[in-house]
């Protein structure tokens, strides 16, 4: 089987214990996590050969991210050492009316002070068949942006499948480009795209309309079927174009569900009801890693959609930044088993 690749950056994760928030805590738990590692990590638990590249520092926390990611199964042989530390989150968990809180403290990391040409990317495609990218990776740095695109055009020639989960993040585009100046040229290389409702609008001035997530709505999918269809004129090259539907009624409870466009018709999925959230950090990722899974393993895009949207709401029940659930899991959940029953 042919191996994926993803790029990004891994980062520590200081977070108090349960809801607690950061003026009440004491101590933090530690985990590590980041929006392209994460999705390494469930496919490697799905069975897929995959190689997750990054800078890391030379130093002992640098080598726990490694670890934590050889442990998970992931390859990380072309991983680069280097650079001063590694970017930290601290992630205050919401509940019911209030919502989670992060705070970045990732300036100077590692991958931030990426350049091109560091990475020798026709060695890391050999044998891959799929690479993916997010929009966390560009709004870093212009290095980062650089190697970014150099990636993806290697994999343009190499003809191998490219994938992108636009994750618009504010708080991160600080190094004096706007979205709108770096992300184009970097999607117009791209054959799947995933996003959310802020996702086209905040990079591509595309959103759908009478839509309003923060009143905990019922999110309407074929509202979207006119975003999936802007985002193919814009990005022709594109050939599926995912859109991920939240509903947030509370931090605790939200609505979930996804629709696929192809070009010709436009899947959708049944709404999961998401009462009981432990930890919705990595939900999108887990939603990602589901789809590259099932587009490669069913060459069925309802079927493909259907395991995305089912793998990320069991995601929501797991603490951590990574999606730790099997495929059998999954697909138990899909064929509409969710009782949660004790397997003994």
């Amino acid at each position: 089987m042919k191996k994926v690749v993803t790029f990004g950056e891994i980062m520590l994760r200081l977070a108090p214990v349960g809801q607690l928030r950061f003026s009440q805590a004491s101590s933090f738990n530690v985990i590590y996590g980041g929006g392209e590692s994460n999705v390494a990590v469930s496919l490697a638990n799905y069975g897929i050969p995959v190689d997750f590249v990054t800078r890391l520092p030379q130093n002992d926390i640098g080598d726990c991210a490694l670890m934590e990611l050889r442990k998970r199964g992931v390859n990380t042989q072309h991983i680069l050492r280097g650079g001063e530390r590694l970017g930290i989150y601290f992630l205050e968990t919401g509940a019911v009316a209030r919502g989670s809180k992060v705070i970045y403290d990732r300036a100077h990391s590692s991958i931030s002070t990426i350049q091109k040409g560091m990475i020798d990317w026709e060695t890391v495609f050999k044998d891959v068949s799929w690479f993916h990218w997010t929009g966390i990776t560009p709004a870093i740095s212009q290095g980062a942006a650089d190697a970014c695109l150099e990636a993806i055009q290697v994999a343009n020639r190499l003809g191998i499948t490219v994938s992108t989960d636009l994750n618009y993040r504010k708080k991160l585009w600080k190094y004096g480009k706007t979205p709108a100046e770096v992300m184009p040229a970097l999607v117009e290389g791209c054959d799947v795209i995933l996003g959310n409702e802020e996702d086209a609008e905040k990079h591509f001035d595309i959103h759908p309309e009478h839509v309003d997530v923060t009143q905990g709505d019922s999110i309407k999918a074929e509202a979207y079927q006119s975003v999936c269809e802007q985002l193919m004129k814009r990005f022709p090259r594109a050939k599926k174009v995912i859109i991920t539907l939240r509903g947030s009624i509370s931090a605790s409870h939200n609505s979930w569900s996804g629709v696929l466009y192809n070009g010709k018709h436009l899947c959708h999925t049944r709404t999961y009801q998401i009462t009981h959230i432990v930890d919705r950090v990595g939900g999108g990722d887990s939603f990602m890693a589901g789809l590259i899974y099932g587009l490669i393993h069913y060459n069925d895009d309802q079927k493909a959609l259907d395991f995305a949207v089912a793998a990320s709401c069991l995601k929501h029940t797991i603490y951590g930044d990574a999606n730790l659930v099997t495929v059998e899991e999954v697909e138990k959940l899909m064929a509409g088993d969710a009782s949660g029953r004790v397997s003994r």
